[in-house]
């Protein structure tokens, strides 16, 4: 198998490092801020050399895994580039789901076979639960090795890929950000009307979970349009009119509900699940809000 470093073990790279060990990688050295944090990481994965030192810990792959913030990915390259470490055949991730393998080509040049491989999946902590990506996608985008490696990687942890193009990378992630983040943000404003009506938080939270487990459970047997539910989907002007009415005190629910609610008439009208007549009427109430 393959030795790896790994550049930043994080949340992300610690999970990565102790799966790709339990798939007979051998994780030879990883980096962090703070040799505490090193520390930290490599008893966790098992193995490997603890640095704060990047270069040190590059030297010791064949293939270098940069699991760090966006913005550092840029100036950990110019470092790396400034050492006097051979690059030729030596495969270089970095694991960024807005940037392209292109911020790599100054390594590229100097001869790494580069790519991005960015798992969707959100890592809340450290410490890496079994089988973490198993099952999960992957978008990976690079030069053609690169790439065959990525993906051999892929299938190892159980996983499942997407090729994509350098120039959609930006969309992609957007695209993840809004499946992850949204949906937390959404959560979030309904357990805080919840609280409104008198409901401690941690309730309001637990009495909404199985709703929405279950809208994913539709989500996943179904399909998106045949999981919507509620009174748009019946064209309920009614009911609608007085949800408007509930959130005149919340203007930044009031105006996400208005775009939502115009967004969930727009897969309804691909889908034809409701009248012509409904939907020009919901139609006409939405432009009036």
């Amino acid at each position: 198998m393959i030795d790896v470093s790994i550049i930043g073990a994080g949340k992300l790279g610690t999970s990565l490092g102790y799966a790709l060990s339990k798939k007979g990688f051998r994780i030879k050295a990883l980096s962090c801020r703070t040799f505490s944090s090193a520390k930290e990481s490599r008893k966790i994965i098992g193995e490997g050399k603890a640095f704060t030192d990047n270069v040190q810990t590059a030297r010791y792959g064949e293939m270098v895994v940069l699991s760090v913030p966006d913005d550092e990915i840029e100036k950990i390259v110019e470092e790396l580039l400034s050492s006097d470490i051979e690059w030729s055949k030596k495969f270089v991730f970095h694991c960024s789901g807005l940037l392209s393998s292109e911020i790599l080509k100054p390594l590229k040049v100097k001869g790494a076979l580069t790519a991005s491989v960015h798992p969707i999946q959100s890592f809340a902590k450290k410490k890496p639960v079994l089988k973490a990506f198993k099952g999960i996608y992957f978008g990976l985008e690079g030069s053609r090795q690169a790439l065959a490696l990525s993906q051999k990687i892929v299938r190892n942890l159980g996983g499942h890929y997407c090729i994509l193009k350098a120039k959609d990378k930006p969309l992609y992630h957007t695209a993840c950000s809004i499946a992850s983040n949204f949906f937390v943000i959404l959560l979030d404003m309904a357990v805080s009307l919840f609280e409104q009506i008198g409901f401690e938080k941690e309730l309001a939270l637990q009495t909404l979970l199985p709703l929405v487990q279950g809208t994913l459970h539709n989500v996943k047997k179904f399909n998106i349009p045949s999981s919507l539910t509620g009174p748009v989907i019946r064209g309920d002007y009614k009911s609608i009119t007085k949800h408007f009415k509930a959130l005149e005190d919340f203007p930044p629910y009031y105006e996400a509900y208005l775009k939502l609610t115009a967004q969930a008439l727009e897969i309804i009208k691909k889908e034809k699940k409701l009248s012509p007549e409904k939907i020009k009427a919901l139609k006409i109430l939405l432009e009036e809000k």
